[in-house]
């Protein structure tokens, strides 16, 4: 193959993701269970499970400004350790609640920072038409890691300190990567904006690019070497209007609500007498169908224009949750048709927002602050999955599900008019060409 060895750097580096996704799925196996052990309230339910996302915020700011200061490598390997930290935290040093919520607020930190450094690195590494695929992979292994924390919550849910096995499942994950990330070479994109024109060629050397990929390359500064990157230049001119769309993509990603199904599946699922009694059961289906989904739009993405899989997903989610408004609303919680519009939910996030969020903004994203920017639109995101995270235990007491999905399917018509109407095409061309067509500098 061409591009075999890029293709290998990305999957490595993609791998930081299936640590993000054994977090990400196992608090929900666990959740439940640290509630009556620890006797949590609602709120304070929420607030162990969305401490993660509070520590993502803080991380995709911290992981822009320090890749684009010290390179996306470095920032991957300090992730990844702030992910090990955290798991054999929360496994082995947790004994009340306040524990575990600093344990996952650092490990929020390293899920943040790989969050915005990683689709980064590969879309600097990616030829264009590949690239898409090629970032998805951050998104599939997030996906199948939260699938192999599903299954492992069920194997482990009748052990002895089965919530600390759950919690602790990412360590020998983070130690791999750990290990894989000594042997990749450093951006060659990100080599040449710092001036490092000969550590740039051999690194274009090591990933075996060919001569129209290493002309562009080459040529990606434009002009702009070794100049720091001003927050506020994020939210000026022209590139102050790509930052925008970046970030609505990044909230509409969040904001409708697919953290609340990963994050509370089993919660959800046993207020339900579907598909079984067994909710920890269930949860597999969801995982399944998010995994089966996610591999169908790496196969797609590069395939059918961006903006088209995005329009169509963000319909096909929000008729899902329709079917769930009317549904829960009219008490119709034993069909199994409620299992299915989840399922379908999961699938069409799965095949829109979910991977091509990450996908279209890297690649709207000059290189000169790309990893600023970059860090910008995925903390709105995880502030965007904080907010509901953290309020739906709250909605589901007080208002019902039928309320939160019926906003949630609001939010995705929405999601779907803007982008039709502002989100610019990207697929097919090299990240000069977009930005040369965005007229950004």
């Amino acid at each position: 193959m061409k591009y075999s060895k890029i293709t290998i750097y990305a999957l490595v580096a993609a791998l930081g993701a299936l640590v993000v996704g054994l977090n990400l799925g196992g608090i929900s196996g666990a959740i439940d269970i640290i509630e009556r052990n620890f006797g949590l309230t609602t709120f304070s339910k929420g607030f162990v499970t969305s401490a993660l996302m509070v520590g993502c915020l803080f991380g995709a700011f911290i992981g822009g400004s320090l890749s684009d200061r010290h390179g996306r490598r470095p920032v991957m390997m300090a992730s990844a350790i702030l992910l090990l930290l955290s798991s054999s935290g929360c496994s082995l040093l947790s004994f009340n609640a306040t524990h575990l919520v600093i344990f996952r607020l650092i490990g929020g930190l390293g899920v943040g920072m790989l969050s915005a450094v990683i689709p980064t690195y590969i879309a600097e590494i990616s030829p264009a038409a590949y690239r898409g695929t090629f970032i998805s992979f951050y998104q599939v292994f997030v996906v199948i890691g939260i699938f192999i924390a599903y299954i492992c919550n069920y194997w482990f849910f009748g052990m002895d300190s089965n919530w600390k096995l759950m919690l602790g499942l990412p360590i020998a994950f983070a130690i791999l990567y750990i290990v894989f990330l000594i042997g990749i070479p450093e951006s060659p994109r990100w080599l040449v904006q710092c001036n490092r024109q000969d550590d740039a060629k051999s690194s274009i050397k090591t990933f075996c690019f060919g001569p129209e990929d290493t002309e562009d390359i080459l040529n990606s500064a434009n002009g702009n070497k070794n100049e720091e990157v001003a927050f506020s230049e994020l939210f000026k001119g022209k590139t102050g209007k790509v930052v925008f769309l970046g970030c609505m993509l990044a909230f509409f990603q969040q904001i409708t609500g697919i953290n609340v199904v990963i994050n509370y599946a089993p919660s959800i699922f046993s207020s339900l007498d579907i598909a079984g009694s067994d909710p920890l059961l269930q949860t597999i289906y969801v995982g399944a169908a998010n995994l089966v989904f996610t591999l169908i739009a790496l196969w797609l993405v590069d395939k059918f224009p961006r903006k088209i899989l995005l329009v169509t997903g963000c319909i096909g989610c929000a008729i899902a949750l329709a079917y769930l408004v009317y549904a829960f609303g009219a008490g119709v919680s034993s069909s199994i048709g409620v299992l299915i519009a989840i399922l379908a939910y999961i699938g069409f996030f799965a095949l829109s927002l979910s991977p091509l969020m990450f996908v279209v903004t890297s690649e709207m994203y000059p290189s000169r602050i790309r990893g600023t920017a970059m860090a910008l639109s995925t903390a709105i995101s995880w502030i965007c999955s904080f907010i509901v995270v953290q309020l739906y235990p709250w909605l589901e007491a007080n208002v019902g599900p039928s309320v939160a999905f019926g906003i949630f399917s609001t939010l995705l018509v929405a999601a779907a008019l803007f982008i039709s109407f502002l989100i610019p095409e990207t697929k097919g061309k090299t990240l000069e060409q977009i930005q040369k067509e965005l007229k950004i500098d």
